[in-house]
């Protein structure tokens, strides 16, 4: 980070003490004086003034754009648009927020706006704030589902900031490198951002070649665990915890897996759920962006690079009784699917039947003579995974055991204008079809109700959003569940990365467990 920027303290802004937060806010508008002024007079001197003075300001004035529109202290977004305004004044550009909120998937208005969220959301947004100093699109998307974005949170800011195996600066390099595995910008701005806050080597940011040998070496596990994680095998495992130099720990690798498995599924959320570049970020305002993003970060991840995003409008036109009567029909299969279970059960031949037709429907990434499906009797997180990353990476086992059970369990007993409705076949039939297409079979489970509950547009979604994710558009969005609310749209994006977090988990940490035994 260049140096005259280390003197902002923008920490101080995420203080619960207004006084703090005062005493920062001053500094900063001293700060952002003496730079336009500095500007100013190359200007008026004739001069042009150094390309690094004016990205530092445009750098500053972007934080603080950020700061009136996102931060959850009133004093702070006020005073931040008073200082925007006297650089105006003073003949400065200042930028400008690009798009339309957090989500080009979700209207403005049907998101909460920071400054009218009552008591116990502000508490969120605090906590939010204060841990990462910004409050990013991401939490304003999964705010519909306060207890869910209270865990994901409190996991997240355990994963990169509390106590454990790896150094902060690894931790947020291991986060761009699993981003970058699906080309999501959106998070690899926000960890580089975060690296360089941390002190991390610029010239890692310029291909996985330029970071230690170490952070090298998991870029194959990065690569099977994104893309083909029933491939990971005990060997993967031996090559890092046996290498000559520059080996792993078992901590430590535990640490580096939970987190790649992180950023993979929230890269899912982030494009599932058309997640907005932030408003200081590239793309996120009108000014040019900042020369971090410079860095060819896609090559991190050896050859990803940028998709364009694909403007494409709203899905055809439909009527809103049709889609009422989507919802109608629905609500008869999940009644009908019910109604058979309790008359009859299906044959342990029959349903294992039904899972390899559904896995092989589903399995697109698949290529022939790969698959290596188990039954989850035999490698379960319950059982299993959850103890590993709990004794040897303690706390974590924990906190994402919690965040999977909220997702899986969470309801409203609602289903678009439906009041009073036992969603639990539906919430399975999802989960338990991204795990099939992992391979991952439940033997108490009739696969043939997924065919009855997913149609064939949601379908196309959920596999884009667990396995391609860069692919998603807003046409796929809009065009299944067409007359449930967003919510429920953000809530189904919640159970699919958590089910594909616990999928890449369980055959990471088996692997694991097959080398420790």
């Amino acid at each position: 980070m260049a140096e005259e920027e280390n003197e902002v303290r923008w920490d101080g802004l995420c203080s619960r003490d207004s006084s703090a937060r005062e005493t920062a806010l001053e500094n900063i508008r001293q700060i952002v004086a003496r730079k336009v002024e500095h500007l100013r007079a190359s200007r008026l001197t004739g001069s042009r003034a150094p390309d690094a003075a004016l990205d530092a300001v445009n750098r500053l004035l972007a934080h603080l754009l950020m700061l009136s529109q996102r931060c959850p202290f009133q004093d702070v977004r006020e005073k931040s648009e008073l200082i925007l305004k006297s650089a105006q004044e003073l003949g400065i550009r200042i930028p400008r927020p690009l798009g339309h909120g957090p989500s080009r998937f979700i209207p403005e208005k049907e998101i909460l706006q920071v400054g009218s969220e009552d008591a116990q959301m502000h508490a969120l947004f605090a906590d939010s704030f204060a841990a990462l100093g910004r409050l990013d699109n991401i939490t304003l998307v999964m705010v519909f589902h306060p207890q869910y974005l209270e865990s994901f949170l409190k996991t997240q800011h355990y994963l990169l900031q509390m106590d454990g195996p790896l150094p902060l600066h690894y931790r947020h390099y291991i986060g761009i490198m699993a981003a970058a595995r699906h080309q999501c910008s959106y998070l690899v701005n926000l960890h580089v951002n975060d690296f360089l806050h941390v002190g991390g080597d610029p010239k890692w940011l310029n291909g996985l070649e330029n970071a230690p040998q170490k952070l090298q070496n998991l870029g194959e596990l990065n690569k099977v665990l994104a893309h083909r994680p029933w491939l990971i095998t005990k060997e993967h495992i031996e090559g890092l915890l046996k290498a000559e130099e520059h080996s792993w720990s078992l901590a430590e690798l535990v640490h580096a897996v939970v987190l790649l498995t992180h950023y993979h599924s929230l890269a899912s959320f982030t494009f599932g759920c058309g997640i907005s570049p932030e408003i200081h970020c590239d793309g996120g305002h009108t000014f040019r962006p900042p020369s971090v993003s410079n860095y060819c970060i896609c090559d991190i991840t050896n050859g990803n690079h940028n998709v364009e995003e694909m403007q494409v409008n709203s899905a055809g036109n439909v009527s809103v009784s049709e889609s009422f009567f989507e919802v109608e029909a629905l609500m008869e299969k999940m009644k009908q699917l019910q109604e058979c279970r309790d008359e009859e059960e299906a044959s342990q031949e029959e349903m294992a039947s039904r899972f390899e037709i559904e896995k092989r429907e589903s399995m697109f990434v698949f290529s022939s003579g790969e698959s290596n499906s188990y039954q989850v009797n035999d490698y379960c997180w319950e059982d299993h995974g959850y103890s590993l990353v709990n004794r040897l990476y303690p706390d974590v086992g924990q906190l994402i055991d919690e965040k999977f059970h909220i997702a899986y369990n969470l309801t409203y007993n609602t289903m678009a204008m439906h009041k009073d409705v036992d969603t639990s076949m539906l919430r399975r039939a999802i989960w338990n079809y991204i795990h099939c297409m992992f391979g991952i079979r439940y033997d108490d489970y009739d696969y043939g109700e997924i065919n009855q509950l997913l149609d064939r547009s949601f379908k196309v979604y959920i596999k884009t959003v667990v396995c391609t994710p860069e692919k998603v558009t807003k046409r796929m969005y809009d065009s299944f569940w067409r007359q449930f609310k967003h919510s429920e749209k953000v809530h189904v994006n919640l159970l699919l990365i958590e089910a594909r977090m616990q999928a890449e988990l369980l055959y990471a940490l088996r692997a694991i467990t097959r080398y420790m035994t």
